[in-house]
């Protein structure tokens, strides 16, 4: 196969799901945020695992992965939109039964004269800047918002993954004070908050990266495995040049193994002289520059030329080779493309 492969552990999915659920507060409700076509890995097989897990509620961040959702697992999963109520996602939001958390007086206008009577919630802006209502709108707008009966009241935090951050308290108090009383369920903490504390847990947890193997949740069981063919194999001399631009040059007699998988596959040119591939146990580095579709790497020290090497797996987790690249793990999971080869192991049977 000429492709690389992408090797998703569903079990290892909804392990994590099962164990953040845990780590939430009793009586406390734990989603799944599955945007992003579920972080790059497939958002049908994703939802599935994750209802069969015992997961009820999902978010996504547009209308259109909504419909995705609920297409894949069909009527009764709730399903929320972070981007709220955008115009033109009128006919989506009602047809395929959406909740939009509605993030300002235009969207609250737009949905209750749109769609008179149909769920949505509110996403209230305590610190981050990003998005929601800030505390002098949520304070005009309050009264006649919660007359009309949101069923879920949200904010998100801008620092979770740093615990000792002071904006963590600032926003949970700013949190408290602008829905304290009103007796509508609320949601506050991802996986980092969920870490946090029960301080942040509320009603509802929303855990995303968690799910998936990524940090803050050090816990996690890795769900990923990124494996490469390699399509070639070559003697190159000392003082001869590999790839691109000639950024990496032979000191000695060198066996180069061309790899299948680029930036074209998601994975990014910053990995380009710095990156580790593995076969097996045995480290291998990345050599010259990433391409479109390929990649070389040095095996001198195999004495063979391997079948296969791992970007991802037992040796390198997602956050370690995030590192590398100098990004995060959310970034990589994301970028992965539709031509690798995506493979599911776990999860649901029948």
């Amino acid at each position: 196969m000429a492709v690389a492969s992408l090797t998703i552990d569903l079990d290892a999915l909804t392990a994590n799901w099962r164990a953040l659920d845990r780590a939430s507060a009793s009586g406390v409700q734990t989603a799944g945020v599955v945007k992003a076509d579920g972080y790059g890995l497939g958002v049908g097989p994703v939802v599935r695992a994750l209802a069969h897990a015992g997961a009820r509620r999902f978010f996504v961040a547009a209308a259109e992965e909504g419909v995705l959702v609920r297409k894949a697992l069909g009527p009764g999963p709730q399903i929320n939109v972070l981007s709220g109520h955008m115009a033109g996602d009128t006919p989506l939001i009602r047809d395929h039964d959406l909740t939009p958390m509605l993030n300002s007086l235009d969207q609250v206008t737009r949905h209750l004269e749109s769609l008179p009577g149909h769920a949505f919630g509110i996403q209230l802006d305590t610190g981050m800047n990003r998005l929601g209502m800030e505390e002098a709108e949520w304070e005009a707008a309050a009264p006649f918002v919660l007359e009309a009966g949101p069923e879920l009241l949200m904010s998100h935090l801008a620092c979770a993954d740093d615990p000792d951050h002071a904006l963590n308290e600032v926003q949970l108090a700013n949190f408290h004070a602008m829905t304290d009383g009103t007796g509508i369920a609320r949601s506050f903490a991802a996986t980092g908050g969920i870490l946090l504390g029960p301080a942040y847990h509320f009603d509802l947890t929303r855990p995303g990266i968690g799910l998936y193997g990524g940090r803050p949740y050090e816990g996690a069981a890795p769900v990923v495995r990124l494996s490469l063919p390699v399509v070639q194999t070559r003697l190159v001399a000392a003082g001869e040049a590999v790839g691109y631009s000639c950024t990496w040059v032979a000191q000695q007699l060198s066996l180069i193994a061309t790899v299948q998988g680029g930036y074209a596959d998601g994975i990014i040119r910053s990995l380009s002289n710095r990156a580790t591939l593995w076969a097996g146990d045995v480290p291998c580095p990345l050599v010259g520059r990433v391409s479109m579709d390929l990649i070389t790497v040095d095996v001198s020290h195999l004495g063979h030329a391997p079948e296969r090497l791992d970007l991802i797996g037992p040796n390198q987790t997602l956050d370690q080779l995030a590192d590398v690249a100098g990004t995060i793990g959310y970034e990589l999971l994301t970028r992965l493309a539709p031509r690798l080869d995506r493979r599911y192991f776990g999860g649901p049977r029948g």
